[in-house]
């Protein structure tokens, strides 16, 4: 039986790298893509409740099915599991691929990796792309090969439970891959201040990344920087095990 793979991104689904990620995975498998109907950047694990979530399918063909979701990427995922995959969980979820990059803190803010972490929490197999080039057009072609070995891979080895994969790649051709962790780092965040034409005030979030130990050649930007794609194992479980028996000397 040929691997079910689903697809979901936060970019929306008209998006290149949505498009480049199906083709890719179509010689691997059968695929279903659930896209958000329009961009969902920066929805981290954001979930729909408080107006209804709709999903329609776009389009048909052997071995590929099109929904297109008005919720969250988390929505795209959750909603593929419970309404398309009631008889059968996908053997893997691919998100992305990503117009920018998700590496460092940015895992945290993320909708592609939202869906990405959404899928490991759910035991299905897990991956997240993304790619240094924020354009519409961005180039793809020089990542691909990479994108489908990874795929692959996980495919044939699996992932322990809780762990899942957060894929950055270049904007040049790859060197090759680095095993990474998380890089220190934080987005240091500004406002613009602008008015209404009725002197009302409102905001555009604007700001800068901080890489706080650049010269550490273990982590994701140190590979992204050196042309390399960084592969960071990403848990869902948040617990800092090494400060438990700290908090518990406290005596609360």
């Amino acid at each position: 039986m040929r691997p079910c793979i689903l697809i979901t991104n936060d970019d929306g689904l008209t998006a290149k790298g949505i498009k480049e990620l199906k083709d890719a995975m179509l010689p691997l498998g059968d695929v279903i893509v659930v896209g958000p109907d329009g961009p969902r950047s920066g929805m981290s694990s954001a979930i729909t409740v408080s107006i209804p979530t709709r999903l329609h399918k776009v389009h048909e063909e052997e071995g590929l099915k099109i929904y297109r979701c008005s919720g969250t990427p988390v929505d795209c995922v959750k909603l593929a599991l419970n309404v398309l995959f009631k008889d059968r969980k996908p053997d893997l979820l691919v998100t992305g691929i990503n117009h920018g990059t998700n590496s460092s803190i940015s895992v945290v803010y993320s909708g592609t990796m939202g869906a990405t972490i959404e899928g490991c929490i759910n035991k299905v197999l897990s991956i997240g792309y993304s790619l240094c080039n924020h354009h519409a057009d961005a180039d793809f072609s020089h990542v691909i090969p990479f994108v489908k070995k990874i795929a692959e891979k996980v495919l044939e080895k699996g992932l322990p439970y809780g762990v899942c994969l957060n894929v950055n790649m270049p904007e040049n051709p790859p060197k090759g891959i680095k095993i990474c962790r998380q890089a220190n780092g934080l987005w240091t965040e500004e406002f613009v201040r602008h008015e209404d034409p009725n002197g009302h005030p409102y905001f555009w979030l604007t700001g800068n990344f901080t890489n706080r130990e650049p010269e550490a050649s273990d982590t994701d930007e140190w590979a992204l920087t050196n042309d390399y794609i960084a592969v960071v194992p990403t848990k869902i479980d948040m617990t800092a095990y090494e400060v438990i028996d700290e908090l518990t000397s406290w005596n609360l």
